[in-house]
């Protein structure tokens, strides 16, 4: 959930140059994405048999995936949409980069008091994606590429292996009372064994920045994100049906799940459902499922290509003026998600005595207005300029 104005990618310029005018599909892809979250978090994801409804199936995992990937599309933006190859430029990127993580994790750290059984704060874990981005910006495109693919094919083998060894997560937001008490516990939450791990999660990061360096103002980048994207998140899907049906994989985890879980209200609704964040290490099958907030290598990739699917499609939509302005409620919400973000969580976790659909109503009304009220007004989100405010001196004082 990353908050940098989408500079012309006709100029790119130096690390952490100052913003230029924004992309206004790259802004509808994150409302597209923040609407997703309050979905998720205000909507019903289960029917009476707790089984998977359609509202789960489309946006869980989607969402916060698409968040992620915009995350380090931002990034790209911060840095010039270049590597960060002088050492002044590695100074402004770390100098942005560790200040939006500390504002991140401060702002997540005070949400934590909220009630985590309504909806689980992302920014601990997103900040911490910051830090690792700190080195990520260092590389040149093709090699970011090819490390968001190895993280998504390696780090949910080694987590699988190493989480058995671990504390179980607390099941909580990250709270400054687990810092306090806990800190090593809620770095191992945070990086592994949490609903959005930032380890496997830094595939979404890699893959963000280096579409984030495309000319993303030409038709033919977008279509092929568009295209792209799709082909991966079929590839993907298709192959996690084939493991887990004719190959055997829902039957090996049905050996080691209990039989309630398994028998009702079955197995593969089981498999969809249970994760958060992670899957269990009951037996390495689990690393062949799909799921939403599994974050197995088919999940990752799957992910990360609807992500990218959905900026493509945004992209191209974008190109038309009537359509850019007909989204521009939209665009304007995706340009201040961490306001908007921070204000649906605390509304969702204390207040939020309304029924599903009609609290989901409300709050998307409530973002789309004011999306179009700060657009048009030529306005950042409250959070969004304190965090720009801060980063721009932090980047000048790298430099001076």
């Amino acid at each position: 959930m990353a908050h940098a104005a989408a500079p012309s990618p006709t100029r790119p310029g130096r690390a952490g140059a100052t913003a230029r005018p924004r992309l206004a599909g790259v802004d509808a892809a994150r409302g597209i994405a923040l609407l997703g979250m309050i979905a998720a978090h205000a909507l019903l994801v289960t029917d009476d048999s707790g089984a998977p409804n359609g509202t789960y199936l489309v946006v869980g995992g989607r969402a916060a995936a698409l968040f992620a990937v915009l995350a380090g599309v931002a990034i790209a933006f911060m840095t010039g949409r270049r590597r960060a190859a002088t050492a002044p430029d590695r100074r402004a990127a770390a100098a942005v980069l560790g200040v939006r993580a500390a504002a991140l994790l401060l702002v997540g750290l005070v949400l934590g008091w909220t009630d985590s059984d309504v909806a689980a704060v992302i920014l601990p874990f997103y900040a911490l994606l910051f830090l690792i981005a700190i080195p990520l910006v260092r590389l040149p495109s093709r090699w970011l590429a090819g490390t968001a693919l190895a993280v998504a094919l390696v780090v949910p083998v080694l987590s699988q292996a190493v989480r058995p060894l671990l504390p179980e997560p607390s099941g909580e937001n990250p709270s400054f009372g687990m810092l306090v008490s806990d800190p090593g516990g809620l770095l191992t939450e945070l990086l592994l064994t949490g609903v959005y791990p930032a380890l496997p999660w830094t595939a979404y990061l890699a893959a963000g920045i280096a579409i984030g360096r495309l000319p993303m103002d030409r038709s033919r980048t977008a279509t092929r994100l568009l295209g792209g994207g799709a082909a991966l998140a079929a590839g993907a899907t298709a192959v996690s049906a084939l493991l887990l049906g004719p190959l055997g994989g829902l039957a090996r985890i049905a050996a080691v799940t209990p039989v309630g879980d398994r028998d009702a209200p079955g197995i593969l609704d089981h498999v969809i459902i249970s994760p958060s964040g992670t899957t269990p290490t009951t037996t390495w099958w689990w690393l062949t499922a799909a799921a939403p907030h599994s974050s197995t290598p088919l999940d990752l990739l799957a992910t990360i290509g609807s992500s990218a699917a959905v900026l493509g499609a945004m992209l191209l939509v974008c190109r038309s003026a009537a359509v850019t302005r007909l989204l521009t409620p939209l665009a304007g919400a995706g340009a201040m998600t961490l306001t908007l973000y921070t204000a649906s969580i605390v509304f969702m976790n204390t207040i939020d005595d309304f029924d599903p659909v009609p609290g989901f109503a409300l709050q998307v009304v409530v973002a789309l207005i004011a999306g179009l009220v700060w657009r048009a007004a030529g306005w950042r989100g409250p959070l969004e300029a304190v965090l720009s405010g801060g980063a721009r001196g932090a980047r000048e004082r790298a430099r001076g």
